[in-house]
C-alpha cells in the first residue's frame, strides 16, 4: 500500500509540474501576442498622424524606415505652367532653411520650418530654384480681424498655381500671430500649391492653413505696404484687395539644409 501510495504521489507532483509549465506556456504566448497588437496599433497611429513618416514599431523599439515622403497630385484647377513640373517627392531640405524675398518694395527674410513642414519647404524651395516666383505680384491685401500680404501666384489673379497640390502640414493648435508664413489654400481640403501669405499683424483663423516659416528681417517692409492701403474690389468684404501700390517678388533665394 505504501509503495502504491508513493508512486501515485510521484504521478501527482509531475502532472502538477506538467500543468504549471503548460500554464507558464500559454501565459507566455498570450502576453506574446499581447505586445504583438500594441506594437501594431503604435505603428499604425505613428503612420496616420505622421504625414507621410512611416515608422516600423516592434516592442519598445522604432525605427525610421523612409522618412518624409510627399505627394504632389496634380491640381484639379489652374493648369500646369510649362517647364515647372513637381517637386521630388524626398524633401530636399529637412532642417531650418533660410529664404529672401526679394521685391521691389524691400527684401523680406524668413526661418522656414523644414521639420515641421517638410512637404511645403520642399515644394517653395523647388518652386524658388525654378524661378517660378520671379516677376510675381503679391495680389491680395487685407485688414482688419485678417492682416495678412498674399502672394505666390505668378498670374496675379488669385487664381494661378504650379499645376500640382499637396496636404496641409503642421495645422495643429497653429495660430497666426505677427511675422507668420503661411500657405493659402482653395476650399478644398489639401489643396496647398504655391500662393501664400505674410501675417503682418496678429490675425484671426482657423488652424488650417500650414505654417511653414516665420518672418526673421523686413516684417517693417510689409507693415508699410499695408500702410499704404488697399484698392477696393468688387465682390470683395471691406478692407480686402490689391495693395495701393504694386507689390511685386522679383526673386527669391534659398539657403540652408
Amino acid at each position: 500500500m505504501r509503495h502504491v501510495a508513493g508512486k501515485d504521489r510521484k504521478k501527482e507532483l509531475a502532472r502538477q509540474r506538467y500543468e504549471r509549465q503548460q500554464q507558464r506556456r500559454a501565459q507566455e504566448a498570450a502576453r506574446a501576442r499581447r505586445l504583438k497588437i500594441i506594437g501594431s496599433a503604435a505603428a499604425v497611429a505613428v503612420v496616420a498622424a505622421g504625414g507621410g513618416v512611416f515608422m516600423v514599431v516592434t516592442g519598445d523599439e522604432e525605427s525610421t524606415a523612409a522618412g518624409p515622403k510627399c505627394d504632389y497630385k496634380t491640381a484639379a484647377t489652374g493648369g500646369a505652367p510649362q517647364g515647372v513640373g513637381r517637386p521630388p517627392g524626398k524633401p530636399a531640405h529637412t532642417g531650418t532653411v533660410q529664404a529672401t524675398l526679394k521685391t521691389n518694395r524691400g527684401d523680406v527674410e524668413a526661418q522656414l520650418f523644414g521639420a515641421k513642414a517638410p512637404c511645403t519647404v520642399n515644394s517653395f524651395a523647388y518652386l524658388a530654384q525654378k524661378n517660378f516666383y520671379d516677376k510675381s505680384p503679391c495680389h491680395r491685401l487685407t485688414s482688419g480681424g485678417l492682416n495678412v500680404l498674399q502672394c505666390g501666384d505668378p498670374t496675379g489673379t488669385g487664381k494661378g498655381g504650379p499645376g500640382y497640390q499637396f496636404a496641409n502640414e503642421n495645422t495643429s493648435a497653429a495660430t497666426y500671430t505677427e511675422g507668420t508664413l503661411a500657405m493659402a489654400h482653395s476650399d478644398a481640403p489639401d489643396s496647398n500649391g504655391s500662393q501664400f501669405f505674410v501675417v503682418y499683424k496678429d490675425s484671426q483663423l482657423p488652424p488650417d492653413y500650414t505654417v511653414f516659416g516665420k518672418i526673421t528681417k523686413g516684417l517693417d517692409v510689409v507693415k508699410k505696404i499695408a500702410d499704404d492701403g488697399i484698392t477696393p474690389e468688387k465682390g470683395r468684404p471691406e478692407g480686402d484687395g490689391k495693395p495701393k501700390k504694386t507689390v511685386e517678388i522679383q526673386d527669391v533665394a534659398i539657403a540652408g539644409k
